[in-house]
């Protein structure tokens, strides 16, 4: 564990999310001694910037499969299936590169398949060996949760941050399966909640909702403006969190609305937790932060992300949170009650399980 290593950590490009839940990885392994490169696109390296200065940085952009704004998501994803493919063998063959260039002892893998290396150690990080699939092929998720199991077994070690048992986040997405030998559950990872930080912004002087801006174009814009329009005559105001890392974190107030870019974490995580009403999709990454912070949410997942759409559905179904589909959102805003203690749990868990994963991990 007192060992040095030059560890890079290579994000996966499709939203903010799998950055996010990065940063405390890498924070925690800075801790530890060890030095960390970042490779990835540019969005995801301001979002490090903000976060973790000091950092090293690798330009390295991944396969971004777009977004339309008729079809499910599977959809385009289907059809630029060989260019994923051609995607994975040009990482694979260009991370040899990046190892030698820059001595780099281990790799972490956010859910980019071919980011393995048979001379060192690498870890892979998901929290879906099951890859879930539309309700009318679902007896074909077989195929993906195969393949799936082939690129996990590629690398030395697979994390999957949730719980092991009956206490989980991701239900049928990680439990109840066959997994290959290599995977560890090594508990949520949030970068909240900070501890010690002092009150820095007090926007309202009475309840607002908080809307967090998550996910890929076009979708992250049509349900920016549904919500807009669903919002601006009520009594209770709204801060709009844009997800838009980079571009500055003041606020800017306009009406009934109160509109930030990326706000720095310690202020986030004030608006959230001081939060009336928290609308958000159901991004897995988002929903870690929510319950490392006790909060529930309002999830509404986004069209024709069958992910998204089963952690909506499953989580309400255990009351942590509630969900809504876009095409239904309406103003009338129930959020899950959450539960408390079945929080702290998770949270005191999670710190377990992560010192644990890391200590194998490093030695």
């Amino acid at each position: 564990m007192n060992k040095k290593h030059n560890i890079l950590i290579c994000p996966l490009e499709w939203g903010l999310g799998h950055a996010a839940r990065m940063i405390p990885l890498a924070r925690r392994l800075q801790e530890l001694n060890q030095n960390i490169f970042i490779a990835s696109g540019k969005e995801h390296i301001k979002l490090f910037r903000e976060e973790l200065p000091g950092l090293h940085f690798i330009d390295f952009p991944g396969f971004s499969p777009g977004y339309s704004r008729y079809f499910p998501q599977y959809i385009p994803l289907l059809l630029k299936t060989p260019l994923l493919l051609f995607h994975i063998v040009r990482e694979h063959h260009r991370l040899k590169k990046i190892i030698e260039n820059h001595s780099i002892d281990l790799v972490i893998s956010d859910n980019r398949f071919g980011l393995w290396n048979r001379n060192i150690k690498s870890v892979y990080i998901t929290h879906m060996p099951l890859i879930p699939f539309p309700k009318p092929f679902r007896f074909l998720e077989f195929i993906g949760k195969y393949l799936h199991g082939i690129v996990i077994r590629k690398y030395s070690l697979c994390f999957i941050p949730d719980l092991p048992g009956d206490i989980n986040l991701t239900g049928r997405l990680s439990h109840g399966l066959k997994l290959p030998d290599n995977v560890r559950y090594t508990g949520i990872l949030s970068r909240f909640p900070i501890a010690g930080q002092p009150s820095e912004v007090n926007l309202f002087s009475y309840p607002y909702n908080t809307v967090i801006l998550s996910g890929p174009e076009p979708q992250k814009s049509i349900l920016r403006n549904k919500l807009l329009s669903l919002l601006k005559d009520e009594e209770i105001p709204s801060v709009i969190l844009e997800g838009k890392p980079g571009n500055g974190n003041e606020i800017r107030r306009a009406g009934n609305f109160a509109f930030c870019n990326h706000p720095a974490a310690p202020v986030m995580q004030q608006l959230i937790t001081k939060s009336e009403t928290i609308i958000t999709r159901a991004g897995y990454s988002t929903i870690m932060e929510l319950v490392s912070l006790s909060c529930s949410a309002l999830l509404v997942p986004t069209p024709g992300q069958t992910e998204q759409e089963y952690l909506a559905e499953y989580l309400s179904s255990k009351g942590l949170f509630s969900a809504c589909t876009q095409k239904k959102l309406k103003y009338n805003f129930l959020p899950g009650k959450g539960n408390r203690m079945l929080y702290s749990l998770i949270n005191e868990e999670s710190s377990y399980l992560l010192e644990k994963g890391l200590r194998e991990m490093l030695e």
